[in-house]
C-alpha cells in the first residue's frame, strides 16, 4: 500500500488541473491606437523610420540583480520607453484588452475567481544585434502574478521570446501584421534572444490578480481527506532510522512556483497550483485540519558527474580538473545518480485564513513532505559542483525556492504553529492567561514540550516567556518553556518577572533552571564578555526586590564560567594567545566582583589566589581598568584592594628572584613521562649542554617538536636529513635569558604601578 501523503502527491498530480506556465494570443493590429511623446501617433505595422523615432526619445534599459538596479550591456542590451511617455487609445483597445486577459486568465489557470489587470510598465525597442540574458522578473506589486508581452507587428528575424518554466521551453516569434500577446507567470525564467533582422517592438505590462468569490473546489475530495486521516495516524520511520516513531505533525506538499511573501496568498496562485492547492484545503478542512502556505528552501544534494564524464574513471578525480569545484548553473551539464541527501526549511507563512503573514524558522523531515512535481524536474536558483576529493565528492548540491501548503490537525494546531513560531506560541499563551483560561493554556504549552528545548527562541522573547512561566502555576511546564534561553538574553528588564517566578516556584526550581541557561557556557565567549556588563544591575535589582537567592545564583553562574575560562588559559596555550584571551577575561571578571554578594566575592579572592602566576595577566588588565574607571562600589573597591595586595606579592617575588647565572642554560620542564620524554627532559635541566643530536625516526620527531613548542620552550629545532634515521637537532636559544629579563622589567614595572596607586 502507498505511503498516504505519496498517495495524495499523485491525486493531487493526477487531478484534472488547468493551467500553463505561458500562453499566446494574436490580436489584429487596428485594435490598438498608441501615441509616444516626442514621437506622436504610432502607425502599424512598424517601419525603420518610426522605430528611429522611438530610438530618439528612450533610453537603455535597467535590469534588477537582488536589490541592485544596473545597466550592462553583456546582460540586457535594449532601449526603454517609460509608461507615463505612452499613450494607449483606440475604440477597440479596452474590448482587447479584457478579452485578451479573460483568454489568459483561462489559460495560466488560476483559481476561477480570479480577475487579471494589466498595468503597463515599458515600450521596449530592439534593433539588430540587442537581446536580454535569461532572467526572472521581480514581482513589482503585492497582486503581480505574471507578465505580458504585446508585440508590435514589424518586420524583423530574431528577436524570440523564450519562456521555460520546470524544464519546458516555449519559443514565441512576433508577427509581422497582428498584434502578439504572450503572458507568463512571474518566477518563469525567459529570454529575449538577439535580432537579427529589423527591429522588435513590445509593450509590457504587469499581470496584477485580483480576487473574485472563491468557487468550490472539486475533485477527488473524499479520498484526498482519507489520505490525510492515514498520515496523521500512521506511525513513520525516517529516512535514516530503523525505528518507527510516532504520527508526523503536519504535511507539506510542495506547489510548483516561486512567490513572494507579498504576493503570497490563495487567491494569487498560478498554474496548476491554483487547483491542487484549493483541492488540498478542501480536504484538510473535510479531514478536520487547518492549512496555511508557505515558503519553502529546497537544497538537494545528489551523486553526479560532467556530463560526458565517465564516472568510474579515475572515480572522476583530476587535479587539474577544473570543474571539481564549480558552479553546475555557469555552462555545466551534469548526470543526476542518487539522492544522497534533501534539506526543506520553511521561513515564512501566512494565517490560515491566507491573509498576514510572519517569519518562521522549521526545518521539516522527510517524512512530513510530498510533491506531485520532483524539484529535480524545476531550475534551481543555484547549484554548486564538487567533484572527487579522494573519499567524497562528486555531488551536486541545487538549491530551489517553493510555496507550499502546510496542513495540521486542527487539535494539533497550538503545536504546529508553536514548532515554527516561539514569539506566537508565548503571546498566546500569555493572552490566555490574562483571560484567565489556565487550563487551556497549560495544555498548550505541555503540547510544546516535544520540541521546545531544541528550538532557539530570539532574546527578546524571555521577559514574555518569565511571565508566561510563572503565570502557568505548573514547575515543571515553566520550567521546560524556560529552558531554550541562555543566561545571555538577561537584563535589569527582566529582575520583576524573574522576582515573581522565583517567589511561585521557589529557590530549588530558580537554580535549575539557572544551571541550564548556564549549561553551554562553562567557558564565556568573546559575544558574551559585553553581556556581563548588566549583571551588577540586575543583580541590584533582584535585591532590591528581595531576589538574593536569584542574584547570588545568577552572580555564582558567571563566576563559575569566568573561572573556567582561568582554569584553561592560565595553564594551556601559546603565550601570544593565552595572554590574549585572560586580558578579555578581566572584563567579565571585574563585573561579577561588582555583583557578588559578600560570601562569593570572599570565595572568588580566595580562588584567584590559589591560580598561578600567569593569573596576572588577567588580574593586571582588571586593576588597570578599574583605576581607570574609579567607579567601583566601596565593597568592590575593597576586593579589588585584595586582589592588588595579591598580585604585588607575587610580582615582588618574580622581581627578587636572583637573575639567572650567565652559564646556566638549564629549563624547567616535566614531561609525559614516555621513553622520549625520559631523554629530553635530562637534556632540558643540564646547564652546561645546549645542542642534542638526536637520531630520531619521523613519528618520535613530531613528538618531541610537539612537546617543545607546546610548552614554548626556547628551543629551536631543525631536522638534519643525512643518514637513517635523521637527525633531531635541538639548540637552546638565548630566549632562555631574554624572556626571563622581560619578565622581570614587566614585573618590576607593574608592581611599581601599583605601589604608586597605593600611595595614591
Amino acid at each position: 500500500m502507498a505511503v498516504p501523503r505519496e498517495r495524495l502527491a499523485g491525486l493531487l498530480g493526477g487531478a484534472k488541473t488547468a493551467g500553463a506556465f505561458s500562453a499566446r494570443l494574436e490580436a489584429p493590429a487596428a485594435g490598438l491606437g498608441l501615441e509616444v511623446a516626442g514621437v506622436g501617433p504610432v502607425g502599424l505595422p512598424l517601419r525603420a523610420p518610426q522605430v528611429k523615432r522611438l530610438i530618439s526619445v528612450a533610453r537603455p534599459a535597467l535590469f534588477g540583480r537582488g536589490e541592485q538596479t544596473l545597466s550592462d550591456t553583456s546582460v540586457r542590451d535594449t532601449w526603454q520607453i517609460l509608461p507615463d511617455q505612452l499613450s494607449l487609445a483606440g475604440p477597440s483597445w479596452p474590448s482587447l484588452l479584457s478579452g485578451a486577459l479573460e483568454y489568459f486568465r483561462d489559460a495560466l489557470g488560476p483559481p476561477s475567481a480570479t480577475r487579471l489587470r494589466a498595468e503597463p510598465h515599458a515600450m521596449l525597442v530592439y534593433g539588430k544585434g540587442q537581446f536580454f540574458l535569461p532572467h526572472q522578473d521581480s514581482e513589482k506589486d503585492d497582486a503581480m502574478v505574471g507578465t505580458l508581452v504585446l508585440s508590435l507587428p514589424s518586420a524583423h528575424t530574431g528577436g524570440e521570446l523564450v519562456v521555460e518554466h520546470a524544464g519546458q521551453e516555449c519559443a514565441y516569434r512576433a508577427s509581422k501584421t497582428d498584434l502578439t500577446l504572450v503572458a507568463f507567470y512571474a518566477d518563469c525564467r525567459h529570454q529575449v534572444t538577439p535580432v537579427r533582422t529589423g527591429y522588435r517592438v513590445t509593450l509590457t505590462f504587469n499581470l496584477l490578480a485580483e480576487p473574485g468569490t472563491p468557487a468550490e473546489a472539486s475533485g477527488p475530495l473524499a479520498e484526498l481527506a482519507h489520505s490525510l486521516d492515514r498520515h496523521f495516524g500512521s506511525p513513520v520511520t525516517p529516512r535514516y532510522g530503523s525505528r518507527e516513531s510516532d504520527p508526523p505533525n503536519r504535511l507539506v506538499y510542495l506547489l510548483d512556483h516561486e512567490y513572494t511573501q507579498r504576493g503570497l496568498s490563495w487567491e494569487r496562485l498560478k498554474g496548476a497550483d491554483a487547483g491542487r492547492a484549493a483541492l488540498l484545503r478542501a480536504a484538510a478542512g473535510q479531514a478536520g485540519c487547518e492549512s496555511v502556505l508557505a515558503l519553502a528552501e529546497v537544497k538537494e544534494t545528489w551523486e553526479a558527474y560532467p556530463e560526458g564524464d565517465d564516472p568510474w574513471d579515475d572515480y572522476g578525480y583530476d587535479e587539474d580538473d577544473e570543474d571539481e569545484d564549480g558552479d553546475a548553473g555557469e555552462g555545466g551539464d551534469y548526470v543526476l545518480q542518487e539522492l544522497v541527501d534533501d534539506v526543506i526549511t520553511l521561513g515564512w507563512w501566512t494565517g490560515p485564513d491566507g491573509t498576514g503573514g510572519e517569519p518562521i524558522s522549521l526545518r521539516v523531515h522527510d517524512y512530513e513532505v510530498c510533491a506531485s512535481t520532483a524539484s529535480a524536474d524545476l531550475t534551481p536558483y543555484d547549484s554548486q559542483y564538487e567533484g572527487y576529493m579522494g573519499n567524497y565528492g562528486n555531488t551536486l548540491d541545487r538549491w530551489y525556492r517553493r510555496a507550499a501548503v502546510v496542513v495540521w490537525p486542527r487539535e494539533r494546531s497550538f503545536a504546529a504553529r508553536g514548532e515554527a513560531g516561539s514569539g506566537w506560541a508565548l503571546e498566546e499563551l500569555r493572552v490566555g492567561i490574562a483571560r484567565g483560561d489556565l487550563d487551556r493554556a497549560r495544555d498548550q504549552a505541555q503540547s510544546l514540550a516535544p520540541f521546545w528545548t531544541r528550538t532557539r527562541p530570539q532574546p527578546e522573547l524571555l521577559d514574555c516567556a518569565l511571565r508566561v512561566a510563572a503565570g502557568l502555576e505548573a514547575a515543571e511546564t515553566a520550567a521546560m518553556l524556560l529552558e531554550p534561553f541562555r543566561a545571555s538574553a538577561l537584563g535589569p528588564e527582566h529582575a520583576d518577572a524573574l522576582a515573581v517566578a522565583a517567589e511561585r516556584y521557589g529557590t530549588a526550581w530558580m537554580r535549575r533552571v539557572v544551571e541550564v541557561w548556564f549549561a553551554s557556557a562553562h567557558r564565556l565567549d568573546s559575544q558574551q564578555y559585553q553581556w556581563t556588563e548588566r549583571l551588577p544591575e540586575l543583580c541590584a535589582s533582584l535585591r532590591a526586590r528581595r531576589a538574593t537567592a536569584v542574584a547570588r545564583l545568577l552572580s555564582a553562574g558567571v563566576w563559575a564560567a569566568v573561572d573556567g575560562g582561568l582554569q584553561l588559559w592560565t595553564t594551556t596555550g601559546p603565550a601570544e594567545i593565552r595572554r590574549a584571551q585572560l586580558q578579555q577575561l578581566a572584563l567579565p571578571l571585574g563585573h561579577v566582583l561588582a555583583a557578588a554578594d559578600e560570601e562569593l566575592w570572599d570565595g572568588i579572592v580566595a580562588t584567584l589566589r590559589e591560580r598561578g602566576d600567569t593569573v596576572l595577566e588577567c588580574l593586571m588588565p582588571l586593576l588597570r581598568r578599574a583605576a581607570e574607571a574609579s567607579t567601583s562600589t566601596e565593597r568592590g573597591v575593597a576586593g579589588l584592594d585584595a586582589i592588588a595586595r595579591d598580585c604585588a606579592d607575587r610580582l615582588r617575588v618574580v622581581c627578587e628572584r636572583a637573575p639567572r647565572a650567565a652559564d646556566d642554560w638549564s629549563i624547567a620542564w616535566t614531561g609525559c613521562g614516555c621513553e622520549l620524554c625520559a631523554v629530553l627532559g635530562p637534556f632540558l635541566g643540564s646547564r652546561s649542554r645546549r645542542v642534542l643530536e638526536w637520531p630520531l625516526a619521523k613519528e618520535g620527531r613530531r613528538h618531541v617538536h610537539t612537546r617543545i613548542d607546546s610548552a614554548e620552550l626556547p628551543v629551536h629545532h631543525q631536522t638534519r636529513r643525512q643518514g637513517r634515521p635523521y637527525t633531531l637537532v635541538l639548540t637552546k636559544t638565548q630566549e632562555l635569558f631574554t624572556c626571563e629579563q622581560t619578565v622581570r622589567r614587566q614585573a618590576a614595572a607593574d608592581l611599581a604601578w601599583l605601589m604608586s596607586l597605593r600611595n595614591g
